[in-house]
């Protein structure tokens, strides 16, 4: 569904990467993500969703809420995905354009 060469530049930064497909929806689990300077936890596994859900162009589901430098909108709360429960804040992306790793980084802003 997502083109292969952006696939691998994914695979290139997060080794442990692998697809999760559920509902006819394709998700980019990235194990062990290390998240931005003054997180708790620092790293957690979290699943990119680059398709359009939930009145979002696209999701980055987290394993865990995240405290970060400030207070987000944690508007999903042990959504099922791939047998596992999972968290999401509320947070739009500028650009539908996006390459998956530059998807991913802008989601991660939000941390910042």
């Amino acid at each position: 569904m997502f083109p292969q060469d952006q696939i691998d530049e994914l695979k290139r930064l997060y080794s442990g990467l692998s697809l999760i497909a559920e509902a006819g929806v394709q998700y980019l689990l990235i194990p062990a993500l290390v998240l931005p300077k003054g997180c708790d936890p620092q790293k957690l596994d979290c699943l990119l969703c680059p398709t359009a859900r939930d009145g979002y162009p696209s999701r980055l589901f987290f394993a865990q809420q995240v405290k970060g430098p400030r207070p987000l909108n944690w508007n999903v709360n042990g959504v099922r995905i791939g047998e596992l429960n999972w968290h999401a804040f509320s947070w739009k992306i500028a650009g539908s354009n996006l390459r998956l790793a530059q998807m991913l980084t802008s989601h991660l802003r939000a941390l910042q």
